[in-house]
């Protein structure tokens, strides 16, 4: 088959780990011809161009700039987006006639490219759902239904819909995530929706015991604790405030230490509490050398989810993977919708409380600084990795559509 993916993750290769490059590479080594459209930000004053790696290509088109801006030019950017991508197709890939079209939300804003594929092909479309917005928005106080903000929610909630009504199958990273999508959108057929969750190659990871010691004495983190990390975005979506109760919380806990590491838009407010709270079980780091924070991952023992109470949609967000790759037991604090707390569970490979229950993380934390118990649930992780969120997984889910 001719596939064609459209994305916002800024790549030149597939050789590179991550949620859309393993699943790529699974359909290049079945086979198919692959044409990708991955946009490099205005900012970067890199001109559209073709990438040809033989058995698959990237465009790599020049659109606005939507992260690290102000709210106005990543909203124009935003909705410019589909006329750039209808226009990338047009002016790169004419002559190929595309037999399915992969897409993922974020953002919702791709509808009038993937229609005309769609129609120019008579392709079939089939949507990745990693994101539900606006609702999200709307949960974080971001969107009202009133007033001008309620008239940007009814201007997304429309672009969602007809993105929806477009796509021929859905795959949603979780059963939550389907039943939510099915009560919000009771006009989409329950045959077109199935889970097709987030999915990676896994790694395999070798623990060197020396790099990890030397890494640990490299930013004086103790030898001798319960090594809990948190990496990844620092935003509104995470629940910075409970996330800080819980550090406060344990401020006297002699047996774990806590290291967060990430950037985000509550980053400063992060630092602030750091700096006034002088925590001496905890650090934060804004950025590390990619290969030092590798290292200090997979030398740590516990891999940390934190997610807003407010949020009504089910996220599953996808840095449970990576822990899950380095044989990492996760504690996850999160709202009651998502069911990511019920697969760990289930799972047994970590544990889960709402967030705002400091009781119940402080207990979680007490439990999983058990050295046999926590490694006993680092191996269940790995194993519930291996069986259930590879990319393999994602690539049959999606062709048994097709064969």
């Amino acid at each position: 088959m001719k596939v064609l993916f459209l994305t916002l993750l800024d790549f030149t290769t597939i050789d590179q780990s991550g949620i859309y490059t393993d699943l790529m590479r699974e359909f290049v080594k079945d086979q198919h011809e692959v044409y990708i459209i991955s946009p490099t930000e205005k900012r970067k004053q890199v001109p559209t161009t073709l990438i040809d790696n033989g058995n698959y290509k990237i465009l790599k088109l020049q659109i606005g700039n939507i992260q690290k801006t102000n709210i106005v030019e990543k909203g124009f950017s935003t909705l410019t987006l589909e006329s750039k991508f209808q226009k990338g197709i047009k002016d790169h890939f004419s002559d190929i006639k595309f037999d399915l079209v992969i897409y993922s939300t974020p953002p919702i804003t791709l509808q009038k490219a993937v229609s005309y594929v769609k129609k120019r092909d008579n392709a079939k479309a089939y949507l990745l759902l990693k994101d539900i917005f606006p609702q999200n928005a709307l949960d974080l106080g971001m969107l009202k239904k009133n007033g001008f903000k309620g008239l940007l929610y009814n201007f997304f909630r429309s672009k969602e819909k007809r993105l929806y009504q477009i796509s021929d199958y859905i795959g949603c990273m979780s059963q939550a995530n389907i039943d939510f999508i099915l009560k919000h959108n009771p006009e989409l057929s329950t045959k077109i929706i199935e889970v097709c969750p987030n999915s990676i190659e896994p790694l395999k990871i070798e623990k060197d015991e020396n790099k990890a010691l030397e890494i640990k004495k490299k930013y004086n983190i103790p030898l001798d604790k319960t090594i809990f990390i948190y990496g990844g975005n620092l935003g509104k979506p995470q629940g910075i405030d409970f996330l800080m109760d819980c550090l406060k919380a344990n401020k006297a806990n002699d047996k774990a230490y806590f290291v967060i590491a990430g950037s985000g838009t509550e980053f400063n407010k992060l630092n602030t509490f750091f700096s006034n709270e002088k925590l001496s079980n905890a650090r934060l780091f804004a950025q590390l050398p990619k290969e030092d924070y590798e290292i200090l991952a997979s030398s740590c023992d516990v891999g940390l989810i934190f997610l807003d109470s407010r949020f009504t949609i089910p996220n599953f967000p996808s840095r449970l993977l990576s822990y899950m790759q380095a044989s990492m037991p996760v504690l996850a604090a999160t709202d009651i919708n998502t069911d990511i707390g019920l697969v760990i569970e289930n799972g047994n490979f970590g544990k889960w409380c709402k967030s705002g229950d400091l009781d119940g993380f402080n207990n979680h934390l007490s439990e999983l600084c058990n050295t046999p118990k926590r490694k006993k649930m680092g191996k269940n992780s790995r194993e519930y990795l291996e069986n259930n969120y590879t990319a393999k997984h994602s690539y049959k889910t999606i062709m048994r559509h097709f064969n």
